[in-house]
């Protein structure tokens, strides 16, 4: 497989930067091969002129929207963050109040689709937060104080039917491929 693509694809779906480092472990190429395919991805998006390039910022490097289209940009995040949640950004939020700590691969099983940029959403608006665990190499997702305040409740645990559903292991049986009956 191509490895710029597979550099392409990673830096696509993260939604932070990612040093060389931890995608040539990923990847399972040498350190090396990946900076030098790097630095060729940032010189061919730079002279590409796109809506989308990739940034290199000591080792890491990160997708990003170009810089001559800010402007545009920050308007779209701007009715993104401050308008009404969508029906897919509230479902989210739900399994995340539900069931967190949950892993990003996880919500993206639980919903179907791949969830990143409304979890990039819901960040932004302080929703949720995210945690890394080092051991296990994933971010987990947890709702906000901020978030717990605004719907009322002192403790996400007073939400109706937290207890049960919290604990419900019909999310796990999915998850592993087993049958809901």
């Amino acid at each position: 497989m191509n490895l710029k693509s597979q550099i392409e694809s990673l830096l696509f779906i993260s939604a932070k930067p990612m040093s060389a480092r931890q995608l040539a472990g990923i990847i399972k190429k040498e350190t090396k091969e990946i900076e030098e395919a790097g630095d060729s991805l940032v010189e061919e998006y730079k002279a590409g002129k796109k809506g989308v390039q990739i940034i290199k910022n000591g080792t890491n490097y990160q997708m990003v929207s170009s810089p001559e289209n800010a402007k545009l940009i920050q308007e779209f995040i701007n009715d993104e963050t401050t308008g009404e949640l969508s029906r897919p950004s509230l479902e989210t939020l739900t399994i995340i109040a539900y069931r967190g700590p949950i892993s990003k691969i996880d919500l993206d099983r639980i919903r179907g689709v791949n969830c990143s940029l409304i979890v990039r959403n819901l960040l932004l608006r302080g929703l949720i937060e995210a945690k890394a665990d080092k051991k296990k190499n994933e971010t987990y997702y947890t709702v906000t104080l901020d978030f717990v305040r605004f719907l009322g409740v002192n403790d996400i645990r007073e939400l109706p039917d937290y207890e049960r559903l919290h604990q419900d292991d019909t999310i796990e049986r999915v998850l592993e491929g087993g049958n809901i009956d």
